[in-house]
């Protein structure tokens, strides 16, 4: 049988066989990956942190598929065709889901997350409607979708303005996916906070973000910069319960505060002088919605977004168990690390 990474327990992975899928039913599509980026949620599963993983379980979300067979009553998509894969699989008859947010469907399972994901070199089945074709694409670029989704989704929560200051904490790849469609807004400022000096320098250098808020004083910069008015928006990608408490601090009068980063830990933050007083406004950001993935691919496409400076490490398929482990390190300096899986 094909092979398949497991995470068996936390900072435990097995190569283990997964049997290649059966031939698919209506509404479904056999897939094989061939790209997977790893993401933070992907580090925390095999860390033990990540709330919604249970062992053991084969990882994987960030996809660049092929898709190998299709359901009789499937037409978007047909064998051959090169595809990123939205992995939250929701259930459509919800009323969440019919309301418009199957992004946070009630029942939601996101593939490698609540059940096996990609990291294997067989086949295996997903809803059809769950992949979008991006045959112009690469399969880099197409497993790179996914995290960039989750950014856009972020950005549509806090809904820029012109003449607004939006403030980014944590430039890891959410908070960077973040940046990437914050600079395409017109008459927007955008700063970005980060403890990790080689992030704001990739910031800078790639991404064109001038608005770097480092060295221990940024609660000082940020009043130099917006004149005591501070960030009327404030996207927190850390998952750092730290940061998230203290963000609020940060945040301008009738300013908004959405969570893109998760945490298992109980948050506590100054209601009355802090988030009371300045009328503010916390929103959460979870997954992304399906148009999202039609959108950034047509942004890939059109050049207005390169994935090719994100990805500054690769690894095999054969390396995962070995050295997977290393990219929980931020000394790594891996912006996006992808595993070659075909």
């Amino acid at each position: 049988m094909p092979a398949a990474i497991e995470f068996t327990e936390p900072q435990r992975i097995t190569l283990i066989d997964l049997p290649d899928a059966p031939a698919p039913g209506p509404g479904e599509a056999v897939v094989r990956t061939h790209r997977m980026g790893i993401c933070g949620t992907d580090l925390s599963c095999y860390l033990g942190k990540f709330p919604f993983f249970a062992y053991p379980r084969t990882p994987g979300h960030e996809l660049g598929l092929e898709v190998v067979a299709v359901g009789p009553d499937v037409t978007h998509v047909k064998p051959g065709d090169r595809c990123s894969l939205e992995p939250y699989v929701n259930d459509p008859d919800s009323a969440v889901s019919r309301k418009g947010h199957p992004n946070c469907c009630p029942g939601v399972q996101v593939i490698g997350v609540h059940n096996n994901g990609g990291l294997r070199q067989g086949t295996f089945t997903v809803p059809a409607r769950k992949l979008h074709p991006g045959n112009d694409l690469s399969y880099d670029q197409l497993a790179l979708v996914e995290t960039l989704a989750i950014g856009y989704h972020a950005v549509q929560r806090v809904a820029p303005a012109a003449g607004e200051t939006i403030l980014v904490i944590g430039a890891g790849p959410i908070g960077l996916a973040c940046l990437e469609f914050l600079r395409l807004i017109p008459e927007i400022r955008v700063l970005v906070m980060d403890m990790v000096q080689g992030r704001l320098d990739f910031c800078r250098e790639s991404l064109g973000i001038d608005g770097i808020l480092a060295d221990g004083s940024q609660r000082n910069q940020l009043e130099a910069i917006t004149g005591g008015a501070m960030a009327d928006a404030i996207i927190d990608a850390t998952g750092s319960p730290k940061s998230m408490s203290t963000c609020f601090e940060y945040a301008a009068f009738a300013g908004r505060v959405a969570y893109v980063g998760i945490t298992t830990s109980d948050l506590q933050f100054p209601h009355a002088p802090v988030f009371h007083r300045r009328e503010l406004t916390l929103l959460a950001s979870r997954n992304a919605m399906p148009a999202d993935f039609t959108h950034i691919i047509g942004l890939i496409r059109d050049g207005r977004i390169d994935t090719d400076k994100w990805i500054t490490h690769r690894l095999t398929f054969d390396q995962v168990p070995t050295d997977f482990a290393r990219f929980t390190d931020p000394a790594t300096g891996a912006i996006k690390a992808v595993i070659e899986v075909r």
